[in-house]
């Protein structure tokens, strides 16, 4: 069937319209779900992947699904491309109309990373093409490498973000050429510069420890990060083995247990004046209150509530009055937690207005801040 000019323009507006209630309703499930309905920001999404050199592919028919963020429209269109309401509806008008008729439109230009796509130019021709149903485009693609592989999946849950983050902690602390068999993978974002305050932290209370044996040489940063990888992190690994702590978890990795066991000691050391307890001591007394089963969790709940009702709160479930009084002696005696080291290093290094770089020789008192 055949249309005038002028019924292709009322067409092109209801179908504007359409479009930008759609985009309405995707903003409110958002707002209600906690979700994100807008596009990635280029950008954004660059600078965090280390993005370099560019390569033009020329023209290409590229999938309208793969088409997932702008470098500058970012905020005027929904995740899937709909109109919001500053979007010009003139002229998101007049491209329908031209889409659907012999006139056309040219291609769009996108960039590429990985195995998606962010527009460069021609925002409002992806959106009028996803309004009309089409699965693709005609466009002019320029790759932007990076090290970081991605696909489309990558972008639904923030994964790209997790993926990002591995990729500067591995470049940051070598432990890929130091330890290749280390296994490190987190699931939450964030969670690669919490591990990294770690090491930093643990080449402090080295080289502090060294400085007060009266010795002139430190540790240099490659060998704090294998230092904390074979003191630190492997013999919680270990004990979480020892404990099948993972079966309690079983969407989550051992980097993942190590650093919530890292904080659940933290908490421990600083709600019963505590030093750091030992990887058996961490992981026991973690296991005997948390897990991802909804059984397990309500029977632990249960247990913990009856320790604290029959008076036995002073101690930490799980662990032995032994144990506890050794562990408040330790602390007594000077034995500090991660959180009192770190923040004792970051006024000793703003004290000593030191602000270095990575690869040089720390003494203690004069610690680079990296995270």
């Amino acid at each position: 069937m055949k249309y005038t000019l002028g019924s292709t323009d009322v067409q092109a507006r209801e179908r504007f319209r359409r479009s930008l209630n759609r985009a309405s309703m995707a903003d409110l499930l958002a707002l209600v779900t906690g979700g994100n309905s807008d596009l990635l920001n280029y950008h954004e999404v660059a600078n965090r992947l280390k993005a370099r050199q560019k390569i033009e592919m020329g023209t290409e028919m590229v999938p309208l699904n793969l088409i997932v963020g702008s470098v500058g429209r970012y905020k005027d269109f929904t995740r899937t491309f709909m109109p919001r309401s500053g979007v010009n509806e003139e002229r998101w008008s007049r491209l329908d109309a031209a889409m659907n008729s012999l006139e056309g439109v040219p291609p769009v230009d996108l960039f590429k990373i990985g195995g998606v796509y962010f527009v460069r130019d021609g925002n409002h021709r992806v959106s009028v093409a996803r309004a009309n149903g089409l699965t693709h485009i005609e466009a002019y693609v320029t790759v932007v490498e990076t090290d970081v592989p991605l696909t489309l999946e990558d972008f639904d849950h923030d994964e790209w973000i997790i993926k990002a983050d591995h990729q500067e902690f591995m470049r940051k602390t070598g432990l890929n050429q130091l330890r290749p068999r280390h296994g490190i993978g987190l699931t939450e974002p964030g969670r690669y510069d919490m591990m990294l305050r770690h090491i930093h932290v643990h080449w402090y209370l080295v080289n502090k420890e060294l400085e007060g044996k009266g010795g002139d040489e430190f540790l240099e940063w490659p060998d704090a990060v294998a230092s904390w990888y074979d003191n630190v992190y492997a013999p919680v690994v270990e004990a979480i083995r020892k404990y099948n702590l993972m079966e309690e978890f079983p969407h989550r990795t051992e980097a993942d247990l190590y650093m919530w066991i890292a904080h659940h000691r933290e908490e421990l050391s600083q709600e019963y004046g505590l030093a750091p307890l030992n990887p058996d001591e961490a992981v026991s007394t973690f296991a005997e209150v948390y897990s991802e089963s909804f059984v397990q969790r309500t029977m632990k709940g249960l247990r913990l509530g009856l320790h604290r009702v029959f008076g036995h709160d002073e101690i930490p479930l799980g662990m032995s009055e032994e144990t506890y009084q050794e562990l408040r002696n330790r602390h007594a005696a000077g034995e500090i937690s991660l959180a009192e080291a770190e923040a004792e290093r970051e006024q000793r290094a703003e004290e000593d207005g030191f602000d270095g770089a990575e690869g040089e020789s720390p003494k203690a008192q004069h610690e680079p801040h990296f995270a």
